[in-house]
C-alpha cells in the first residue's frame, strides 16, 4: 500500500492505494467520482481523460501512485458549483451528447484547448478531440459546440 497525498477538484485527499492501482480505478472506487469513464483499460479511447496539473492525461494506464502530490481535474471539477463551463453549456446545445460515454473527456480536451488558445482553427478543434473516440455523433456536432464555446468565451473577455 502506498500513502497518497493529492488534490482533485479543489479538495486535498490522503489514502492508502495498492501500488498497482490505476489513477482511474482511485478516482472511481475510492473517491466516487464516476464521471472519467473506463473505455478500453488500454489508453486507446481517450474516455478516461483527467487533467493532471492542467493538462489532459490518460487515468486509465497511469498508477494512482504517479499523481502524488498533483492537482487532479476530472469533470465533476469543470463546473463551478451549478454554473457549467461554456464548453460544457454548448456541447448540450449542439446536441454534442449522445451516450455521454465520451463526453467527460471531450470537454476536459477542450476546456483545456480554450485556456490555451481562444480562438482555434478548424484543424486545432479536430487535434483537439483526436485522442477520443465517439461512437455516437460523428465528431461534428462536438467541433461545433468547442467553437461556439470559444466564440462566447471571447465575447465574455472582450466584451
Amino acid at each position: 500500500m502506498n500513502i497518497l497525498k493529492l488534490t482533485i477538484n479543489g479538495v486535498s485527499h490522503i489514502k492508502a492505494v495498492p501500488a498497482t492501482m490505476t489513477l482511474l480505478d482511485f478516482l472511481r472506487d475510492e473517491i466516487d467520482l464516476t464521471g472519467t469513464k473506463n473505455g478500453c483499460d488500454s489508453g486507446e479511447c481517450g474516455c478516461c481523460t483527467v487533467m493532471i496539473n492542467g493538462v489532459p492525461m490518460l487515468s486509465c494506464i497511469m498508477l494512482a501512485r504517479e499523481v502524488e502530490g498533483r492537482v487532479i481535474t476530472t469533470i465533476e471539477g469543470i463546473a463551478k458549483g451549478n454554473h457549467l463551463h461554456p464548453v460544457q453549456e454548448a456541447m448540450i446545445e449542439k446536441g454534442a451528447i449522445q451516450c455521454g460515454y465520451c463526453t467527460p473527456a471531450m470537454v476536459i480536451n477542450g476546456v483545456h484547448l480554450l485556456e490555451n488558445n481562444d480562438n482555434p482553427s478548424n484543424d486545432e478543434v479536430k487535434e483537439c478531440i483526436s485522442a477520443t473516440v465517439c461512437r455516437c455523433t460523428g465528431y461534428n456536432s462536438i467541433e461545433k459546440a468547442i467553437h461556439s464555446a470559444a466564440s462566447k468565451m471571447r465575447k465574455a473577455k472582450h466584451g
